[in-house]
């Protein structure tokens, strides 16, 4: 296969580097990622500059690789339309450092550059890995992803689809398994409020809420150390209140 490598820590993570070098062992790969880190950007794109692009070279790997002064979903807009020359099979986004679970996967550039594939009607999948401490396994994200790969290529290449892979940290140990999920809820940041010595407000991110993951979804199977995957659309029309909101409106 002839495959895009893009993600949103930045062209020299340790991420998409692991994922280059595995999957350069058997397929083509042409990598694509944002010049620094894009974390959170969600499906952000560069309309009032000038893209950079610049050819770098990835010690250690044969791919072509590239940098872009934009966002993930840049990387792969730029990709397509200007910057590999021929057809690409399929874009896989990745690996994260750190898990896009639940609701989280509309503020991620990672899932985000996997949609923007979408949108130009190729399939993607988006992999992520569970950040503990400064420990994320890469290693067993790779095999897992390039596993999913295998088993998914004769359908994903077929058609239009979007995958979200997210492995958790075990330390030596593997995950359970794979489940095949939903998306969990929503688990809100909180924040701290300070003064600064100009009097003036700040606010700072300092963890997560602690809540109960709802069964049978990816937040919930990850805590239990499986690995999850689920299938992502990213039509956002509500179809069910369709008609209602034309009765709405007396149409």
């Amino acid at each position: 296969m002839r495959i895009l490598l893009t993600n949103d820590d930045g062209i020299m993570a340790e991420g998409i580097y692991t994922m280059a070098k595995e999957l350069e062992k058997d397929h083509e790969v042409i990598i694509i990622a944002p010049e620094t880190q894009k974390s959170a950007q969600s499906h952000a794109i560069t309309i009032n500059k000038a893209l950079i692009v610049k050819e770098i070279k990835l010690d250690g790997l044969k791919s072509k690789a590239y940098s872009v002064s934009g966002t993930p979903a840049d990387c792969v807009r730029a990709g397509l339309d200007q910057i590999v020359e021929g057809d690409i099979d399929i874009i896989i986004s990745g690996i994260n450092r750190g898990l896009n679970a639940g609701m989280d996967v509309l503020y991620s550039g990672t899932v985000s550059a996997a949609v923007e594939a979408n949108i130009y009607n190729k399939p993607s999948i988006a992999v992520s890995a569970e950040l503990i401490g400064e420990n994320c396994d890469f290693k067993t994200a790779a095999e897992y992803a390039l596993n999913i790969l295998e088993k998914t290529k004769d359908n994903i290449l077929s058609s239009n689809i979007l995958l979200s892979i997210n492995i958790p940290y075990l330390e030596d140990k593997e995950p359970k398994g794979i489940r095949i999920c939903k998306i969990g809820d929503v688990v809100y940041d909180y924040y701290i409020m300070e003064l600064d010595e100009n009097n003036q407000r700040t606010l700072k991110i300092k963890g997560r809420q602690e809540v109960e993951f709802q069964e049978n979804t990816d937040r919930y199977f990850l805590s239990k150390g499986y690995a999850t995957l689920t299938p992502l659309n990213y039509d956002l029309t509500n179809y069910k209140l369709l008609e209602e909101v034309e009765d709405w409106m007396g149409q």
